[in-house]
């Protein structure tokens, strides 16, 4: 957990401020866009790599990670560095390069695990290179120790942590699940109206069939035939957008390709210079709308939830949060407690009827719970779970009360 680490230690200086983390997320974003360029150059050339650049840059699922504080931009980063690292390596044999590339590579890896997904390129890159003899050179044996022993040993131990420790949840378990089509048909749905825009897919579907045949980077084929299947395979965990985010800068490549192949074309033809630039400020506004739809508050509500919590609860308080399983209202009340309904400390869905939250309620009671919770999005539980209702009133009492959320007292 570097992220988290890093933010702890600027904490003991500035305090505890989002945009430590946020900070984090764009400096490694920033500092990939200058390798990403050099890598797009090297397969595809000048022109290639400028377009490519403009579209990994402005997509709209790379702008809202790379301001996140979330690990997703900052593995990226790192796999894109060690990538173009790594060929470097490859073209020239230089034991700095590849040992940078492997600490890129491991650092990636070891910062959000799907990450590993990189070594299909890394892979193509060697055999294209090598050919089978590369299973026989020393180099790459000891590149494949130090990009993944490391992660071995820290997701071993990551694991025991969990088995050992309450609610003995190991992050991301259940999300290698295979699900219904319409699970995959509106992943697919949203990646191209929001995450890419549809324009940037078009740009991307011409790349892989329109181009010079010479210039056709197939570690980016590859890379983006291994992204599909782990979408397939790890089905319920690409509920999550920026589980597709390395899908951005595969779609830049390729859009970059067919824009480098379709320029000296375009620029000695006034009318397509004119619906070039149309076109291009279309993916603009695009991507200007699409983003502003990541940036929605929807957990505006959870957090004045927690505010008022934080002002008007002891610090030693056991909140039930019906919450979605949303952690935003413990975050900034800091304060502990459970997600309702609840089941091994996770969040386990809403209730079917009353008795079931009556029962999870008292339970949690038993456990030492002080208050319990509700906010705009649940505040209906009140109307329809008519006995959880009577319940509250006999067994709570009303502290605070708002159109926005509802906080109650347990006796």
């Amino acid at each position: 957990p570097l992220l988290p680490f890093l933010a702890a230690l600027v904490y003991r200086w500035v305090g505890i401020h989002a945009w430590v983390g946020r900070v984090q997320a764009v400096l490694l974003f920033t500092a990939s866009l200058p390798f990403f360029f050099l890598l797009v150059r090297k397969l595809l050339g000048g022109a290639s790599a400028c377009w490519a650049l403009f579209f990994y840059g402005f997509a709209p699922l790379g702008i809202m990670a790379s301001r996140c504080f979330m690990p997703d931009i900052p593995s990226l980063s790192l796999s894109i560095i060690g990538l173009y690292l790594f060929l470097r390596w490859t073209e020239t044999s230089r034991p700095h390069l590849l040992l940078s590339a492997a600490a890129a590579i491991s650092l990636a890896i070891l910062i959000k695990v799907p990450t590993a997904l990189i070594g299909v390129p890394l892979a193509v890159l060697a055999f294209e290179r090598f050919g089978f003899s590369a299973l026989r050179r020393p180099a790459l044996w000891l590149f494949g120790a130090i990009a993944l022993l490391p992660s071995l040993a820290w997701y071993w131990h990551a694991y025991r942590i969990a088995e050992e420790f309450y609610p003995y949840h190991f992050f991301g378990a259940g999300g290698i699940q295979l699900e219904p089509f319409a699970w995959y048909w509106r992943i697919a749905r949203l990646t191209v109206s929001s995450s890419l825009t549809v324009i940037l897919v078009a740009l991307a579907a011409a790349g892989l069939f329109f181009g010079k045949k010479e210039t056709s980077p197939r570690l980016f084929r590859w890379w983006g035939g291994a992204m599909i299947i782990f979408i397939i395979v790890v089905g319920y965990g690409n509920r999550h957008p920026w589980y597709q985010l390395p899908l951005v800068p595969i779609a830049a490549v390729w859009a970059g390709r067919f824009c480098g192949a379709a320029q000296l074309f375009v620029l000695t033809r006034p009318l397509l210079r004119v619906g070039s630039v149309a076109f291009l400020l279309g993916f603009c506004v695009l991507s200007y709308t699409k983003t502003k739809l990541f940036y929605r508050e929807s957990a505006a509500d959870l957090r004045l939830l927690g505010l008022e919590l934080k002002a008007s609860t002891p610090a030693d308080s056991l909140v039930v949060a019906a919450d979605y399983g949303d952690p935003t209202v413990f975050y900034y009340a800091e304060r502990k407690g459970w997600h309702f309904l609840e089941k091994s400390g996770m969040y386990n869905g809403h209730p079917t009827v009353s008795a079931d939250a009556i029962t999870d309620l008292e339970s949690l009671r038993e456990r030492g719970a002080t208050h319990i919770v509700f906010y705009s999005a649940t505040l209906w539980w009140l109307e329809y779970y008519k006995e959880l209702a009577d319940h509250l009133n006999s067994a709570a009492i009303l502290q605070v009360s708002t159109p926005r959320y509802k906080i109650y007292q347990l006796r």
